[in-house]
Order: C-alpha cells, then structure tokens, then sequence
C-alpha cells in the first residue's frame, strides 16, 4: 500500500484540487483525479527530503510566534525604509556569514523559507558543508546582531524541532 501511496495526504490533496480546478465530479474527471494522484506522488518520491519526527510541538509554536512578530516587524522597517529618500537611510544594505550548528536538511529548509518569507532579508548563499550562511540584509547596522538573531530566534529552535 505504501508503493501505491507514498504520501496519502499529497493524494488526497491532488485529488480534491484537480476536481475542483475542473468543477466537475463526472466519471472521467474522478478517473483522471485518481490517476494525478495515484502518479504524482509516486512520481516524485525521490524528491522527498527524509521522513520529519516532531520532537518539540510548544517550540513549534513558539518559533511560529516569533516568525510572525519579525515578520511584521520588518514589514514596518521595510516601510520606513521605501519610505526614506535613499540620500538618508542610516544603514547600507550587506552580506552577514552566519555559521550553522545545524545540519538537519528539513530544518534548514525551513530556516531558509523564514528568511526568505522576512522583509528585507534574502537566502544569499550556504556553504557546501552546510555550515555557513550567506544572508543579504537590506539595512545591515549592525553585523553580529544579525548572526545573533538568526541563530537565537530560528536555528536554536529549529535545531530543537528537528536535531534533539
């Protein structure tokens, strides 16, 4: 059964939303569903990163507490910042090398859709040993308070989630 369905949820999904995107329930519409979800599952299982194990569901939410109140509030600094004519922003744009403790390629791609999900900061570059992050910051003030946000508020939780 689980040569046939990989991962249940992702074809119940495609199923749903292929009868919805065609607003029809008729006999070849539900054929077609079952096929998309039968085969793209088992099409793309190679492309899975490993099997998650949850180990920290409070830290869980405490990490999705904190990615919204910094994304709000670099929403707010990325306004004042379009706001300000370019001849008096404070700080310049930069590149800040964060070295990583974790290895874990789930929690990393999940440290890279915060980043990348937070105003005003971008994904530049990982290492190929995983254990340096490139990040470009749109107003770098300060380097190290940087490195220090990024491991305190998102890789030592994350290491948490994932790694403990």
């Amino acid at each position: 059964m689980k040569r046939l369905f990989p991962a249940p949820l992702l074809s119940v999904a495609l199923f749903v939303m292929w009868l919805m995107l065609n607003r029809s329930v008729s006999a070849g519409q539900l054929v077609l569903a079952a096929c998309v979800a039968i085969a793209i599952p088992v099409l793309t299982r190679g492309l899975r990163p490993l099997p998650v194990r949850i180990r920290r569901p409070g830290t869980v939410l405490r990490l999705v507490a904190s990615v919204i109140a910094d994304s709000v509030a670099s929403n707010l600094r990325l306004l004042r910042f379009l706001a300000t004519p370019s001849g008096h922003r404070p700080h310049p744009p930069g590149f800040v090398q964060i070295p990583l403790e974790m290895r874990d390629p789930n929690a990393l791609a999940v440290l890279a859709m915060i980043v990348c999900i937070t105003p005003g900061t971008s994904w530049a570059e990982l290492s190929l040993d995983r254990s340096v992050l490139m990040l470009h910051v749109l107003e770098l003030d300060d380097k190290q308070a940087a490195i220090d946000h990024v491991k305190t508020r998102y890789e030592r939780p994350l290491m948490e989630i994932f790694e403990s």
